[in-house]
Formats: C-alpha cells, structure tokens, sequence
C-alpha cells in the first residue's frame, strides 16, 4: 500500500476542492490531526476512513488508490480481457484525464 501517494492526492483533491484540512476533516468524520498525518502518509488510514474521505471528496477510491492497485482497470474486449500492455496504457490515460479534470473545468 502506497500512503505516501495517497495521502498525496487527498491533499490535491482537497485543494482543488477549496477544502481546508479543517473542513474536510469534519466532513469524513476524522480529526483534523489524523488527516495531516493521512495526507503526509505517516499513519494508516482504515478502509471506512478512505471511503469518507472518497465521498467527501466526491471522488473514487480506485483513483486515490491507483499507485497501490495493480489491475485498477479492467475493462473487456469482446469476450476476453485486455491485456497486460493494454490495461497499463489505460491505466496512464485515467490518470492524465483525472490529473487534469480540473484544468479542463475551470475552462468552462
């Protein structure tokens, strides 16, 4: 498990929300000191603590967990599943797209 990265993009997420650590804090139902240290990924967060922070963020779990996840998407071709050099080709195109979502809203 990644928590430095994931702790990494709680906080971008967070920033690009305008949330303060305060309110989001709040939000996931955590202390505010336990989320500085999710965010700097020196304690581990539990699975219901990363599914408050994902909906308070109004974002996936699989893209706050991506670094850590092998096989973060799975889509299928047909009747057989993509493979390896496919899934990892997307598995970059999500990121660059999620990465990059709040650049292409602002634009609006």
């Amino acid at each position: 498990m990644d928590y430095k990265s994931l702790g990494h993009r709680i906080r971008k997420c967070r920033i690009e929300k305008h949330l303060t650590q305060e309110k989001l804090a709040e939000m996931a139902g955590i202390s505010l000191s336990f989320l500085g240290h999710i965010e700097r990924g020196t304690r581990k967060a539990s699975l219901e603590t990363i599914v408050s922070l994902s909906n308070s963020l109004e974002i996936s779990i699989d893209y706050l967990l991506q670094e850590s996840l092998v096989n973060s998407v799975q889509p299928y071709s047909g009747d057989r599943m993509i493979n390896k050099r496919q899934r990892l080709v997307l598995n970059e195109l999500s990121r660059l797209i999620q990465d990059n979502i709040s650049a292409w809203e602002s634009d609006d």
